[in-house]
């Protein structure tokens, strides 16, 4: 493990203190770009990219599996995968819908072709099925760990008491347990992880790998009142604007980013980073233009002072 590495939960895996998302790519991010993307991380000593079947099903043309297609393609064509965690995740493919255990091991079987791979470092459950019990989703999750096909489990969207009874289930019968957790989690966003979830998480040794890290770039600083900025996302992320908390949030990101000469996405994930069980935060880049204000995560410290001025203004 590398200085600026993170253990992620109980797992085996060392991980860059930067998830790369791979949703944009073979969506807003075409294959060469994509592919360099992916090189500038890696080269910058990253490590973890995170993708799921679904990315980029929503886009038109598209029928899900696009990423994990591309980032197969690269692993294979820089000869790296051995060198990189891959994450992806089961329920939302068009074509592999659900948990039922019958459709976890049919999609986990299709990622691994998309991915060129024989297994996968960390497949999610993408948003968890409750009418589907725990007992049935562990279950297969366990066969394919034993198979050898996935190394390690987690799970995205899903709640308190049915994340601990997943675990608790695990525990009982002595089967995979999950090791980390994808939550909806940002300095605009707190009270979709903060609460029941994170206190789960960090009762049983989970890391958090939050998504939406950047508030789909409402935290780069990008929108400002009164500008118009050319994104897929960019009616979610202007929204923020019209609370007096996200104004508070981007005038305190602003005063912290100028003490450290950095971007505000850097100490906005810097922020995110240092919050208790936090390994992680995933945010992705459609250019390589992009990527340096998120890999300067991996080199910042906030002081103790700055992250209670951020945490004030986004309570």
């Amino acid at each position: 493990m590398t200085a600026s590495q993170r253990k992620l939960g109980s797992s085996s895996l060392d991980v860059f203190p930067l998830a790369l998302g791979g949703n944009v790519f073979g969506w807003t991010a075409d294959r060469d770009t994509s592919f360099a993307v992916l090189d500038a991380y890696l080269a910058a000593g990253g490590n973890f990219i995170d993708t799921a079947d679904a990315y980029s099903a929503w886009a038109d043309g598209n029928k899900g599996g696009e990423s994990e297609t591309l980032i197969g393609e690269w692993a294979r064509a820089r000869g790296v995968r051995d060198r990189v965690v891959i994450a992806t995740k089961v329920s939302q493919h068009p074509e592999y819908q659900g948990l039922s255990a019958a459709n976890i091991k049919a999609a986990a079987d299709a990622s691994l072709r998309r991915l060129g791979t024989d297994h996968i470092d960390l497949y999610y459950t993408h948003f968890d099925q409750p009418e589907v019990p725990v007992e049935e989703i562990i279950g297969a999750l366990d066969e394919l760990v034993r198979a050898g096909k996935v190394r390690h489990i987690g799970a995205s969207n899903i709640s308190a008491e049915r994340l601990k009874e997943s675990l608790d289930f695990s525990d009982r019968a002595g089967l995979a347990r999950y090791v980390a957790l994808q939550p909806h989690y940002n300095l605009v966003s707190r009270d979709t992880y903060e609460g029941p979830l994170q206190d789960v998480a960090a009762r049983e040794g989970l890391s958090a790998v939050p998504y939406y890290a950047l508030a789909s770039g409402f935290l780069t600083g990008k929108y400002r009142p009164g500008t118009t900025v050319d994104s897929a996302r960019a009616g979610s992320a202007a929204k923020h604007l019209e609370s007096e908390r996200g104004r508070k949030v981007l005038a305190v990101l602003d005063e912290v980013a100028a003490a450290h000469d950095t971007a505000v996405a850097t100490v906005a994930l810097a922020w995110l980073a240092a919050q208790p069980t936090v390994a992680a935060p995933i945010a992705s880049a459609r250019t390589v233009d992009q990527l340096p204000a998120l890999l300067d995560l991996a080199e910042l410290t906030l002081t103790a002072a700055e992250l209670e001025r951020l945490t004030e203004a986004s309570a």
